[in-house]
C-alpha cells in the first residue's frame, strides 16, 4: 500500500525516507550523494523507499551547499510578444550549453508586476537576473545588485559601467524607418509610439524626429504622435482609431513602436476603414518578428537581431557570476531596415 506521501498529501522529505528504510539521515544523504559509501543492501532499502514515497531531492538546497546554482530568472516585458519570444529562445539556448535553467516572467509593463518577480528570484537564490525594465527607473535594480545578485539589462542600455546591457541603437532604427518614408515622398506620418516610461519608446521617437530634422521638416508639424495603451495588437487598432479622430484626413505613412502595433493597426486601416496599404497609408512596423513577412500585405520592418539579444546577454551573466568575475559590458546592436509591400509598390 501506498503511503500517504505519494498520495500528495504532503511532499515527502528526507526524514521521510530515512524512517521508511529504517536508516539515520546521514545514510539517506549517503546514498544520494555518495552510494559508494553505503553497503548495496542498505543501499537498496533507501532506494525501494524514495521509490515508495515518490521523494524528489530539493535540488536548490544542494546548489546553495554547494555554491553552484544553476538557475537564471528573466523578467522580460510581454512573454506573448513574439520580439521576446525569440530573446527568450536566445537566453535558453545559452544557459543550457552551460547546463543551467531558465526561470521566466513577464513584467506586462508593470513595475510593480516587475519588482514582485524580483523579489520571487531573490527568494529563490538564483544566480542572476535578466531585466527588460518596465521602467527609466533603475534604482531598484542597483539596490538588488548591492546585495549580491548579479543583473543584466536587457533591450536595454545601461547607464552605469559597472551593470552590463545588451540593446539595439532605437534611435538610428527608428530614424532608419521614417527617412525610407520621406524618401518615398511621404511628408505627413503619424507615429504611434507606448509610453514614456519605456526607455525603448522614448529612443524611438527620438530617432523619428531626428530624420525629419535631417530632412529640413518641422517634427511638431510632419510627424503626429499618439501614444497606445498597450503595444500590442489590440493597442494599435485603438491608436488607430484615435489617430483617425484626431486628424481631418488620414495620414500618408505610418510609424509603429513594433510590429504587433503595426498588424492591429493596419487591420483596422484596411477592413474598417477600406484604406489600402501601402497606397493610401504606407505602413512600417519595428522588430521584424516571424508574422511580419506572411501578412497579407508584408510589414516593412526594423530589423533586431533577437536571439542574438538573449545569447549575448545570458553570456554576459554566466561570464559576470564565473570564476573570472569578468568585467560589465555594454554591448549594442545595430538594426536593419527590411522594406516589404507595407510601405513600397516597388519592393
Amino acid at each position: 500500500m501506498r503511503s500517504d506521501a505519494r498520495r500528495g498529501t504532503h511532499r515527502a522529505s528526507i526524514a521521510d525516507v530515512a524512517r521508511q528504510a529504517g536508516v539515520s539521515l546521514g545514510t539517506v544523504s549517503n546514498v544520494l550523494n555518495r552510494p559508494e559509501r553505503v553497503a548495496p543492501g542498505t543501499r537498496q532499502r533507501v532506494l525501494d523507499a524514495i521509490e515508495e514515497l515518490a521523494f524528489v531531492p530539493n535540488g536548490r538546497a544542494r546548489q546553495l551547499r554547494a555554491g553552484t546554482l544553476t538557475t537564471v530568472g528573466a523578467i522580460l516585458l510581454d512573454i506573448g510578444n513574439p520580439f521576446f519570444t525569440e530573446v527568450a529562445r536566445g537566453i535558453e539556448d545559452r544557459l543550457a550549453q552551460d547546463d543551467h535553467t531558465l526561470m521566466l516572467a513577464s513584467s506586462d509593463e508593470d513595475p510593480e508586476r516587475e519588482a514582485r518577480y524580483l523579489r520571487l528570484f531573490e527568494e529563490h537564490g538564483v544566480l542572476g537576473v535578466l531585466v527588460t525594465p518596465a521602467s527609466q527607473d533603475l534604482e531598484h535594480l542597483l539596490e538588488l545588485r548591492g546585495r549580491g545578485l548579479e543583473i543584466v539589462l536587457l533591450d536595454r542600455t545601461s547607464p552605469d559601467p559597472d551593470v552590463s546591457s545588451v540593446a539595439v541603437d532605437d534611435v538610428a532604427g527608428a530614424a532608419m524607418a521614417v527617412a525610407h518614408l520621406l524618401e518615398q515622398g511621404h511628408r505627413r506620418i503619424a507615429f504611434l509610439n507606448g509610453p514614456d516610461t519605456i526607455k525603448q519608446c522614448v529612443d524611438r521617437r527620438a530617432g523619428a524626429v531626428r530624420a525629419l530634422a535631417d530632412a529640413g521638416l518641422d517634427p511638431d508639424e510632419a510627424l503626429h504622435e499618439v501614444v497606445v495603451p498597450s503595444l500590442n495588437a489590440t493597442g494599435g487598432e485603438q491608436g488607430v482609431e484615435r489617430l483617425l479622430a484626431e486628424l481631418p484626413a488620414p495620414p500618408t505613412a505610418l510609424f509603429c513602436v513594433n510590429d504587433l502595433t503595426a498588424m492591429g493597426a493596419m487591420r483596422v486601416l484596411r477592413w474598417t476603414h477600406g484604406l489600402d496599404i501601402p497606397r493610401d497609408v504606407a505602413v512600417v512596423g519595428y522588430d521584424d518578428v516571424s508574422f511580419a513577412e506572411m501578412l497579407t500585405t508584408p510589414l516593412t520592418s526594423v530589423r533586431q537581431p533577437m536571439r542574438r539579444l538573449g545569447s549575448v546577454a545570458a553570456d554576459l551573466l554566466l561570464r559576470a557570476t564565473g570564476p573570472d568575475d569578468a568585467p560589465a559590458e555594454q554591448v549594442v546592436f545595430q538594426p536593419e531596415l527590411v522594406v516589404r509591400a507595407s510601405s513600397s509598390t516597388r519592393a
